[in-house]
């Protein structure tokens, strides 16, 4: 028996065919698109990350500031407190290193010299980071050798003292007069001891007041650092020495 044709399978086939082909060509492109769509997505995440990374970056840097005594000052973050604390603190801190240098050629006491070696040790640092400071801010600097500076504000000796001593007081709390600096340079032994530590018991009270005032009313990170590790320091010191005043 002979088969006979309809034509009908043909095209069927051909759409088959045509099918088959169109699905051949989609999966052909689907790795380029997937290809494309990955590095659109990269290019998108790197710059988000970047972007990200350069935000934190600039807020850590921001952060940081001056947030140790050691660090230097810069200029438009302090205020008049800030400069005057500076410029109060060295000649009192120089004269309390000159008080503690007297300490080895007089006193007969280890403790007693050893007291004097930690505050020097303490104080000429503490001395030049804040002139380092006051130059950093376009401030005077206090002239080394003397205790006041004419012009300076708070720091006018004219107008106080005793006109019969012909020495003037201080205007910073807790500096020696002269008069005091002399009696302590002609004292030796116990005397000078007893002395020594009644004076500088009252010199470490006055830089303890003047650093809790930078505490509360200074601007300036590294001053606002500094006046808080002075208050520690010299608060424990003032503690060391009456113990030591009461053994004599």
């Amino acid at each position: 028996m002979a088969i006979r044709h309809t034509g009908r399978r043909v095209p069927r086939a051909g759409r088959t065919f045509r099918t088959l082909r169109t699905l051949r060509l989609r999966h052909a492109a689907l790795p380029g698109a997937v290809l494309v769509a990955a590095l659109a997505l990269t290019a998108c995440g790197g710059g988000s990350g970047d972007a990200s990374s350069a935000g934190h970056s600039a807020h850590g840097n921001g952060s940081t500031g001056r947030p140790s005594a050691t660090a230097p000052a810069g200029p438009g973050k302090h205020n008049a407190q800030d400069v005057s604390f500076a410029q109060e603190m060295i000649p009192h801190h120089r004269q309390a290193v000159e008080m503690a240098a007297l300490a080895p050629s007089r006193t007969r006491s280890q403790q007693v010299k050893d007291l004097a070696a930690q505050i020097r040790q303490a104080q000429d640092p503490e001395i030049e980071t804040m002139t380092g400071w006051l130059k950093a801010w376009g401030a005077a600097v206090p002239s080394a050798g003397h205790s006041d500076m004419p012009g300076m504000p708070g720091m006018d000796h004219s107008a106080s003292g005793d006109p019969a001593s012909g020495h003037s007081a201080s205007p910073m709390p807790g500096m020696m007069t002269d008069a005091d600096m002399d009696e302590l340079t002609e004292l030796s032994g116990d005397a000078f001891d007893r002395a020594f530590l009644r004076m500088m018991i009252g010199h470490h009270e006055g830089a303890v007041a003047m650093a809790r005032t930078e505490q509360t009313e200074g601007a300036d990170r590294a001053a606002v650092a500094l006046a808080k590790s002075v208050t520690t320091s010299q608060s424990a010191e003032i503690d060391r020495m009456r113990k030591l005043l009461g053994d004599r």
